[in-house]
């Protein structure tokens, strides 16, 4: 097995506060741009976000080494691996959720349209950069309410509570564009947690969509749905990507074949391999991206 590479200095994240950049600190290595194979459309090029020798750590032991990626506009990153290589500490960091673990901490640079996120206000960050989990978790209330809260959350503050007629129109657009409206307009004051599973996660990704994001994160969304509602949310994220970048952990390897456009192998908490899914599934240049594709471990 080979050796993971020295890691960078690693910091202690203090959520209380906002560094600045940090003095002489290397710029990292340009990716080289991949062409998008198969005929696939590649969209835009242009990086709405970079990871720079991102390191990330729980209590001094490494779970992200050095990583260097682009999350681009137009396209689907999914983020492949065995269970705890560290995919989804990775993608938690691009939204500064990890600052919520005590024990962690982190190296490297992440920005957001070449701006260090780690200058930006949290709640402003995250509005940004939206965040759907594994298990759907809608909230308590009604389909209208689930929505309503984010926008209000997210939106300028006001002395007076916005009417619901001034938040309806853009509920319902939120729901549309989570493709849910067509089952769910009739009554948005319908409970949420009496919708289906697969309702419920398109839910929290309408929510996610209320505050307007330019990146969209999902940590594997579909592991607790059945093959219908997977689907749907599958040709969903194939929509939203015009709209938002997308980046996806998934341990469906069919999963990630179908949706990404770009794919990252993580093993150990190394970049393997990062480029087009036809070359990660057809091509591989690693020979531990062969062997996981293959199936021979994960």
């Amino acid at each position: 097995m080979e050796s993971l590479n020295p890691p960078p200095p690693i910091r202690r994240i203090d959520p209380t506060r906002t560094p600045g950049p940090r003095p002489g600190a290397p710029a990292a290595p340009a990716l080289a741009t991949i062409p998008v194979l198969g005929g696939r459309a590649p969209g835009p090029a242009r990086d709405r976000m970079r990871c720079e020798r991102v390191t990330i750590a729980y209590g001094g032991k490494i779970a992200v080494n050095a990583v260097d990626l682009p999350v681009r506009q137009g396209e689907v990153l999914a983020l492949i691996g065995p269970s705890g290589c560290g995919k989804t500490t990775l993608i938690r960091s691009l939204n500064r959720l990890t600052e919520l673990t005590p024990t962690a901490a982190r190296g490297g640079r992440i920005t957001l349209d070449d701006q260090d996120i780690d200058e930006l206000e949290v709640t402003h960050l995250r509005r940004r950069v939206s965040m759907v989990f594994q298990q759907p978790n809608p909230f308590p209330m009604s389909i209208y309410e689930n929505i309503a809260y984010a926008l209000r959350e997210h939106g300028e503050k006001r002395r007076r509570r916005p009417r619901r007629a001034e938040l309806e129109p853009r509920v319902i657009e939120a729901l549309t564009r989570a493709g849910l409206i067509d089952e769910v307009g009739e009554d948005l004051d319908h409970p949420a947690l009496r919708l289906s599973g697969g309702q419920q996660q398109r839910l929290c990704i309408a929510r996610a969509l209320a505050a307007d994001p330019e990146v969209l994160l999902l940590d594997e969304p579909c592991s607790a749905l059945d093959p219908r509602s997977t689907s749907v949310i599958e040709e969903l994220i194939g929509r939203l990507k015009q709209e938002v970048a997308v980046v996806i952990v998934t341990h469906n390897l069919q999963q990630a074949r179908r949706i990404a456009d770009r794919v990252a192998f993580m093993y150990l908490g190394e970049l393997v391999e990062y480029d087009a899914v036809e070359r990660v599934f057809n091509a591989p240049r690693a020979q531990r991206t062969q062997d996981y594709v293959a199936g021979a471990f994960g």
